[in-house]
C-alpha cells in the first residue's frame, strides 16, 4: 500500500521506519538529488556563464564528476515522470508540462496551426513504480520537498512513495518568490506551497524549501535517506532577492552573453542553498556515504520575461521546448566520495531515465521494469568508460515557442530532427558542430534514411502518440513554421 503522511508525520518516522540492513560494515548510501527548474547547460560557473556566481555547485564539481552531455526531456513534467519511473515520456505518454496536457482540448479547439497535439495523460500513473517506492522496500526514508508537477492531489508525492512530502503540488511555478508566495496571480489562479508553516514578509521561496529539507537532513538521524528536493529557481517568475540583484548588476558589462541581472541573482540563490546542504551533510559527517546529484529538469528558457531575455544558451542552439541542444542539454554534476574521482568530467551520453537504475544498483533495491534508463554506475566509477547503449531518443509532439511537433535521435556524434508538419529532417556532427549550426542533411542522405529508420522504429516500440492533420488550420500556416 503507498504511504500517506502528512510533513507532521517525520517524528513518527523516526520509530516506525525499518533499518535497512545492510552488510557487516557497509554503510548503505543517501541520496541526494537536487533538481534546478530551467537551468540552462551554460548557467553556472563551471559550464562557462560569464556572468552567473556559483561558487558551491563549481565546488561539488571539483569535488566530483561533472558530465558535459546529459539530457532531459525537453520541459519540465516529462523530465520529471521520466526521472521518477525510469520510462521515457513518449512510452508514459506524458510529453507535455501538466497544465498544457490538462488545456489541450481547449487549445485543440481554437488552433489554426497544421498539426494537432495528441490528448496526453495529466498524472503519474500510481500504477508505475517510483524511485521513492524502490527506496523504501530497502528500508530509506523518503522525503520530496519543492516542486512536484506530476498530478493532481490524489497523485502528490505521498501517493508515489514518499514518506513526506513539502511543497508538492500540480503546479509548475509559483506565482512569486516572497511570501505569502501566493502572490499576484502571475498564472491565473491560486497557487499555494503547502507544508512551509508560518512565514513573514521578505521570506523567499528556494530560503524556505531548503529549511525543510534540511529538517528533513536531521530527522533521518542515521537511517538511510533519499531526498528529492526540487527547486523552482529560476523559472519565471523572474525575481531575484534584493541584494542579490543589486550585486549583479554591478558586474554587467557591453559584450556579456549573460545579462539578466535579476536572473542571475536567482541563480546566486540557487547556489547558495545547494551550499546549505552540502554544509549540512558534512557537518552531519554523512558526505562519504551520500551519493549528491545537481541538474536540470530541461534547457533554460531563452524567452522574455517583463521584455528582458531571460538567459543564453550559447554555445548550444535554442532553448526550453526545442530538440536542439540548448532544450535538452543540461548540466549533470555528481559526487560519492570513493566512487567518483573528484574533479573529473564525463563526456559520455546521459540522460536523466538513468537516475532510477543507477540509485537501484547502488542500493539493492528493483531496478525498474522495463526502464528506458542504465545505471551510471560504471561512469561513476570511471568516467572515461562507455554505457552499453546505440542511440537517445527524444520525441515531442507539441508546439512551443521555439517549436514545431518535433522528435530527434543521437547516435554517436550524429544527431537527427524530424519535424513532423513536413517531414524535413536536420543532421548534425555534434562533435564537429556542437552549435547546430551546420545542417549535413542535404548531403548524406543514407545517413538520414539510417537514423529516421531507427528513429521511427523507436515511436513504435514505445508507443510514442503522434500529432495529427488539423482540419481546422489556415492554409498560410501549413508547413509554414520553422524555429
Amino acid at each position: 500500500m503507498r504511504a500517506r503522511m502528512h510533513p507532521a508525520g517525520l517524528a513518527v518516522l523516526l520509530t516506525l521506519a525499518n533499518p535497512l540492513g545492510a552488510p557487516a560494515g557497509e554503510a548503505p548510501p543517501n541520496f541526494v538529488f537536487l533538481l534546478a527548474d530551467d537551468l540552462g547547460w551554460s548557467d553556472l560557473a563551471c559550464y562557462g556563464s560569464d556572468l552567473h556566481e556559483t561558487p558551491n555547485i563549481d565546488g561539488l564539481a571539483r569535488q566530483g564528476i561533472r558530465f558535459t552531455q546529459a539530457y532531459a526531456m525537453c520541459v519540465c513534467s516529462p523530465t520529471r515522470a521520466a526521472i521518477m519511473s525510469g520510462k521515457h515520456a513518449a512510452r508514459l505518454h506524458m510529453t507535455i508540462w501538466r497544465e498544457g496536457s490538462v488545456e489541450r482540448e481547449a487549445r485543440a479547439a481554437k488552433a489554426k496551426l497544421p498539426l494537432l497535439p495528441p490528448a496526453t495523460i495529466h498524472d503519474l500513473p500510481l500504477e508505475e513504480t517510483t524511485i521513492a517506492e524502490a527506496l523504501k522496500g530497502k528500508g530509506y526514508l523518503t522525503f520530496h520537498v519543492g516542486k512536484w508537477h506530476l498530478g493532481d492531489s490524489a497523485h502528490y508525492p505521498e501517493a508515489q512513495g514518499f514518506d513526506v512530502n513539502i511543497g508538492g503540488t500540480q503546479w509548475g511555478a509559483p506565482n512569486t518568490y516572497f511570501w505569502p508566495f501566493t502572490g499576484t496571480n502571475t498564472f491565473g489562479d491560486l497557487r499555494y506551497v503547502p507544508g512551509l508553516g508560518l512565514g513573514k514578509p521578505g521570506d523567499y521561496l528556494t530560503d524556505r524549501l531548503t529549511d525543510k529539507a534540511l529538517e528533513c537532513i536531521d530527522t533521518a538521524g542515521d537511517r538511510p535517506f533519499y531526498l528529492n528536493l526540487c527547486f523552482h529557481n529560476p523559472h519565471t517568475p523572474i525575481e531575484g532577492k534584493t541584494d542579490f540583484v543589486k550585486y549583479c548588476r554591478t558586474k554587467i558589462r557591453p559584450g556579456l552573453r549573460h545579462a539578466n541581472a535579476d536572473y542571475a541573482a536567482m541563480v546566486a540563490c540557487l547556489d547558495e542553498n545547494v551550499g546549505r546542504i552540502l554544509t549540512r551533510i558534512r557537518e552531519r559527517g554523512m558526505e562519504k556515504r551520500t551519493l549528491v546529484i545537481f541538474t536540470s529538469d530541461n534547457g533554460g528558457y531563452n524567452g522574455r520575461f517583463h521584455k528582458v531575455q531571460v538567459t543564453d544558451n550559447a554555445p548550444l542552439r535554442s532553448g526550453k521546448g526545442s530538440l536542439y541542444e540548448g532544450g535538452i542539454r543540461v548540466p549533470l554534476i555528481a559526487r560519492l566520495p570513493g566512487i567518483t574521482p573528484a574533479g573529473s568530467t564525463c563526456a559520455t551520453p546521459v540522460i536523466c531515465m538513468d537516475f532510477f537504475p543507477t540509485f537501484a544498483e547502488l542500493s539493492g533495491a528493483p531496478s525498474p521494469a522495463a526502464t528506458d534508463g542504465l545505471s551510471l554506475v560504471p561512469l561513476l566509477r570511471d568516467p572515461a568508460s562507455q554505457l552499453e547503449r546505440d542511440a537517445l531518443f527524444f520525441h515531442y509532439p507539441h508546439y512551443y515557442a521555439t517549436t514545431s511537433p518535433v522528435g530527434a535521435i543521437r547516435s554517436g556524434p550524429w544527431k537527427l530532427l524530424e519535424y513532423f508538419e513536413d517531414g524535413r529532417t536536420e543532421l548534425y556532427n555534434l562533435n564537429d558542430d556542437p552549435s547546430e549550426a551546420t545542417d549535413l542533411a542535404p548531403n548524406m542522405p543514407a545517413k538520414v534514411r539510417d537514423l529516421r529508420e531507427r528513429l521511427d522504429r523507436w515511436r513504435r516500440d514505445v508507443g510514442a502518440q503522434m500529432p495529427e492533420p488539423n482540419p481546422n488550420a489556415a492554409k498560410k500556416t501549413r508547413g509554414s513554421w520553422r524555429p
